[in-house]
């Protein structure tokens, strides 16, 4: 995937394809229309550009993903730690409780997925 980032419409699009694919080209129109208040044009041109970006493919009007909801977000969750924090996760754990503490059951998960790492 060349490029990480949608906007806020364009993800609430891309909700709609992962929710409900494969999903025909048509439906895809409908749930845009009435979901989005989209035209087909806006519909068409938004998967192109998602298309062209490596997320989705339409093949023969039948649209699915190249990269599940998970892998997307988890890639611009790497990027916005790279591109803000120089890659330090953590710099961006001390930056994000600074603001934000964290409940228990977060810093037992946390510790899990450390002990974890360190088995592996």
């Amino acid at each position: 995937m060349s490029d990480y980032q949608m906007g806020v419409v364009e993800s609430k699009f891309a909700d709609i394809i992962w929710q409900n694919e494969p999903i025909s080209s048509t439906e895809l129109t409908k749930q845009s229309a009435e979901l989005l208040k989209w035209k087909k044009s806006t519909t068409y041109t938004v998967l192109k550009r998602l298309c062209d970006k490596g997320i989705f493919q339409n093949n023969n009007g039948v649209v699915t993903s190249l990269i599940s909801k998970e892998e997307f977000y988890s890639a611009q969750s790497e990027k916005f730690v790279e591109d803000t924090f120089k890659g330090s996760l953590p710099a961006f754990l001390a930056a994000f409780t600074a603001r934000k503490s964290l409940t228990e059951d977060e810093v037992k998960y946390l510790r899990r997925m450390i002990a974890d790492y360190e088995e592996e």
